[in-house]
């Protein structure tokens, strides 16, 4: 098929964090050097933000460097941190502060703001348009383009307004454009569908550990003002999860009687009848939490996995006619339990080696090594390096001897520890078998502290157009109930935030697997953690997915 095209300098795929940071430094380059860099950045959300969602507590050092006048600008930071608090829960009705002294030094957060990534997205957006930036909310990236020479030279968009097999809707098929580009930055965030493409074609990751996830669930919470402390971070470690199913929680007090409350679960669990979406429920229910929340009301939901293998697990950066930055990299500082500083500084370094290029006359096809290079002399090497233990020490040795070797590096050796810890086990080969594991009977939630996954999924505004075909592809239909149900119960039940996976028992006694595709949130979570690595999510038609406000 004839397709249209368009052609620029760069084409950014994804309006997260990193790629919008890319785009504003190409264009700033540009200024600085008196030429023009055309950018187009493609987000497949129904508009910039829609499909972000984060902690999130922000370490401004990128932001100063991208835009040092950014409170003149109006970046939407309002919320200082005011004090950290740490408890390791022991149960489900006790739990112990961790003085500020035992606490590892990434852990305090001064001079951090409590802050909405997708609002600051959403503002980044508006930079980069000023600057004469492209940005087209509600195209989805469907696949690199490659020449014959094996060269990255842009993008196709998804085809739009076609049925379930894929034929052409009458009146409504649109089909998708190539935005052709010298250089393509791939800034799709954690598990992005072309990115995993990349890396196995380029065999990216050749020289890097395994990868490593966690999955994080949030909620935002109106609450009683009288409950209310601006500014004030809450972490903890412990119940309801344990040193063989690990994670940690946050509460965020954001601005205008608001709170954030999450849990993140680590995706290296090894029950198969564990619900991360359970636990989140019932961790609300523990008194350090509920104290807050009780007579509050719930108004946003979300899912979101998290790249998090850190320095030991990224992989090449760069392919020809093009670099992986943000999450598709892997640059989240688990240390510090922030990703978004990190993500920006990789999309601007990869944006001014872009740049140069460009400006030195260069056709593109190449590899970006400056990109590599930059990156190696830069803080953000020095971030990710010292932060390199952390998530291997948990997983070897547990919360509490784990976190007393983090407090050795961080504190002591300011994590350059004389030791490198490795993890190179991949997530989903840690789940034991059903049979071996400890059947888990969550409590029914109760509609005030607790809720259930549809009426969750009903806050997070998701929506997709429901005559379109699945994303969310089986490499073999048989095994979801010929192999992981007797082996594993079939943990995609449970392991989904958003009920997209059912075993359904028809009137005759026969089972089948149900995907309820409509209720993807794109956490990815089913990419990462099938134990037989049978389910690949690949974007769906443009706008489709949630519809976060303020995450």
């Amino acid at each position: 098929m004839e397709r249209e095209f368009m052609e620029f300098d760069v084409v950014i795929v994804g309006a997260g964090p990193s790629g919008l940071s890319a785009a504003c430094r190409l264009k700033q380059k540009a200024t600085d050097a008196g030429q023009e860099i055309s950018v187009c950045v493609v987000e497949k959300g129904s508009e910039v933000g829609a499909h972000i969602l984060s902690g999130a507590v922000f370490e401004t050092r990128a932001l100063d460097e991208l835009f040092p006048n950014w409170k003149e600008l109006g970046a939407p930071l309002n919320t200082s941190v005011k004090r950290d608090d740490i408890y390791l829960l022991k149960n489900a009705n006790k739990g112990q502060k961790i003085p500020n002294f035992f606490v590892p030094k990434t852990m305090h957060n001064e001079g951090n703001y409590i802050i909405s990534l997708g609002n600051l997205c959403r503002w980044l957006a508006q930079q980069a348009e000023n600057l004469g930036v492209e940005v087209y909310p509600g195209f989805a990236a469907q696949e690199a383009l490659i020449n014959e020479d094996g060269a990255v030279y842009g993008i196709l968009t998804g085809d739009m307004g076609v049925d379930r097999e894929g034929n052409p809707k009458d009146g409504m098929y649109t089909p998708g454009m190539e935005l052709r580009a010298k250089y393509t930055l791939f800034a799709e965030g954690c598990r992005g569908h072309i990115g995993k493409q990349l890396n196995k074609r380029y065999n990216l990751d050749s020289e890097a550990d395994v990868q490593h996830y966690g999955i994080g669930i949030k909620e935002i919470w109106d609450i009683d003002p009288a409950k209310h402390e601006e500014g004030l971070v809450v972490h903890t470690a412990g119940w309801p999860l344990d040193d063989d199913n690990p994670g940690g929680s946050f509460l965020y007090h954001t601005e205008n009687n608001q709170v954030a409350v999450g849990l993140i679960v680590d995706l290296s669990y090894s029950n198969p009848h564990l619900s991360p979406f359970d636990e989140f429920q019932r961790y609300k229910h523990h008194p350090l939490v509920s104290q807050y929340l009780e007579g509050g009301t719930r108004v946003a939901y979300g899912a979101r996995a998290l790249t998090k293998g850190g320095f030991n697990s990224l992989p090449k950066m760069v392919f020809p006619g093009g670099a992986l930055v943000g999450c598709d990299l892997g640059t989240l500082n688990f240390a510090k339990i922030k990703g978004n500083h990190t993500a920006m500084k990789s999309g601007m370094l990869a944006a001014e080696a872009a740049a140069d290029a460009i400006i030195a006359g260069r056709e593109g096809g190449d590899e970006l090594t400056a990109y590599v290079e930059a990156f190696k002399s830069s803080w953000l090497y020095d971030d990710l390096f010292t932060s390199r233990n952390f998530g291997a020490a948990i997983h070897k040795y547990g919360a509490l001897l784990g976190g007393a070797f983090n407090y050795i590096d961080q504190n002591i050796f300011g994590g350059r520890i004389p030791i490198t810890l490795r993890d190179t086990t991949p997530d989903h080969t840690k789940l034991k078998l059903a049979s071996e594991s400890k059947k888990i009977n969550y409590p029914k939630p109760d509609g005030k502290l607790s809720f259930d996954k549809l009426s969750s999924v009903f806050l997070s505004n998701t929506n997709h157009e429901e005559i379109q075909p699945c994303h969310l592809v089986l490499t073999d239909a048989s095994i979801p109930l010929g192999k992981n149900l007797s082996m594993y119960d079939e943990p995609a039940q449970r392991y989904c935030p958003a009920g997209v996976y059912e075993i359904v028992t028809q009137a005759n006694g026969e089972q089948t697997f149900q995907i309820n595709a409509q209720n993807c949130v794109h956490c990815k979570t089913c990419d990462i953690k099938d134990p037989a690595q049978n389910i690949t999510w690949i974007a769906p038609e443009g706008t489709g997915g949630p519809n976060y406000p303020n995450m």
